[in-house]
């Protein structure tokens, strides 16, 4: 199973937010041992960013649902680094690591010795992967940045959202933080590659990852379009930029996603509506003419849709083999068939806060009798993390009360 694929691979997670943390995620799920140091003073940024936090919690508590998203599997020391004898554990901690990720500002981790060039000379076999927002080099490195940022930056915002001259025209980012989540994968993908490389080489390296990279390379087929045709991409709601019709319709009560993706689909789609004129009207018979034509096309497809209810549609259109969806609320989501037959809520026990309800990771959906470890609290496994280095008792004391380190 692919659970257990990374068992003995240690991961120092010095990362925050959700792009890092998204990756040291993936890599628990897989079966990494991941340790998260965090910031005695408040810890990862996110423990703060709610409501809402897991049920009878607090924001003292630190477990709001934006942090349970992205911190499974791991366990928590919560070390100030800028003490010297901080820093010290984290040299300790990454030279028995197989990999190191962090999100800092290029040059901030230098400053306290736990830099890549610092890090290696005591493993060499260290794989260190940085996400920051504009790369370690270049006019812009060091500037920060958060996800909405690089949406208008990288261009998403400029293709996506109403129409100009419709209502609610105007640039739009997306509803959840898909720049952060895309680096987040791109630095997975990233790192089991350095991870199947240091296997025949025997030796580490550093990888950059910039936000800004990954929102210009997630831009698809937008940006190939444009790169194609030197055509800029236009808002156009919810629309397609290369198949139609292929967008959100209202039916007789509600909407749905019709998604026809080729000229059969096109064909099944009007035999199926009573729309034989269009399969035979040679200005819709390809996908290239529809989306050339669609300005006439959609309002008959839009008057058809409307006749129906979406109970309907959903019959109608199943029989006749055309992709279609339902605009779902999350509530509708976890309560739908095949969700629930896949497995997509999990649960975790937390030792002292109880049930941790989470979302199962899609690398390992046929996995169902996996245990999965709930998010830590801050500092939560210090002592315990501070013993595997082999400290004695009277030391770790010490460090806690020097405020070095924070004892969950």
């Amino acid at each position: 199973m692919l659970r257990e694929s990374l068992a003995g691979i240690k991961v120092l997670d010095l990362s925050r937010i959700l792009a890092g943390p998204w990756c040291t995620q993936n890599l628990a799920d897989l079966g990494a041992e991941v340790i998260k140091i965090e910031n005695p003073d408040g810890g990862d940024d996110t423990r703060g960013w709610g409501p809402p936090y897991l049920s009878d919690t607090t924001a003292a508590d630190g477990f709001s649902g934006y942090y349970i998203c992205c911190n499974r599997g791991k366990r928590s020391i919560a070390i100030n680094f800028a003490d010297p004898d901080g820093a010290a554990v984290v040299r300790e901690l990454a030279a028995e690591a197989d990999v190191v990720v962090e999100n800092y500002k290029p040059g901030t981790l230098d400053r306290y010795g736990l830099g890549y060039a610092a890090l290696r000379e005591n493993n060499p076999k260290l794989i260190h992967l940085a996400i920051t927002g504009f790369g370690v080099s270049g006019p812009m490195a060091g500037k920060p940045g958060y996800d909405y940022v690089f949406q208008g930056m990288g261009g998403l915002m400029s293709y996506t959202g109403p129409a100009d001259g419709t209502p609610g025209a105007g640039p739009c980012r997306t509803g959840v933080a898909v720049v952060d989540l895309m680096s987040g994968m791109y630095a997975t993908s990233a790192i089991l590659a350095a991870l199947v490389q240091r296997a025949t080489t025997g030796v580490g390296q550093s990888i950059d990852i910039a936000l800004l990279d990954v929102a210009v390379a997630m831009n698809a087929n937008q940006a190939s379009n444009y790169l194609v045709s030197d055509k800029i991409p236009q808002r156009i709601g919810n629309a397609h930029p290369n198949c139609a019709p292929y967008d959100v319709f209202s039916c007789a009560d509600g909407h749905l996603i019709l998604a026809i993706g080729n000229d059969a689909q096109f064909q099944r789609f009007c035999a199926a509506a009573g729309l034989d004129e269009l399969a035979a009207n040679e200005r819709y018979a390809t996908n290239a003419a529809r989306i050339e034509n669609l300005s006439e096309l959609r309002p008959v497809v839009a008057a058809a849709m409307a006749s129906r209810s979406r109970q309907e549609w959903s019959r109608v259109l199943d029989e006749a083999g055309v992709p279609w969806g339902a605009i779902n609320t999350l509530d509708d989501v976890f309560r739908d068939a095949q969700v629930v037959h896949r497995g997509m809520r999990i649960e975790a026990e937390h030792p002292t806060l109880g049930v941790v309800p989470m979302v199962r990771n899609p690398l390992l959906a046929g996995d169902r009798k996996a245990e999965h470890r709930p998010p830590p609290a801050k500092g939560e496994h210090s002592v315990e993390i501070l013993s595997g280095l082999g400290l004695a008792g009277d030391e770790i004391t010490a460090l806690v009360r020097k405020g070095v380190v924070h004892s969950g």
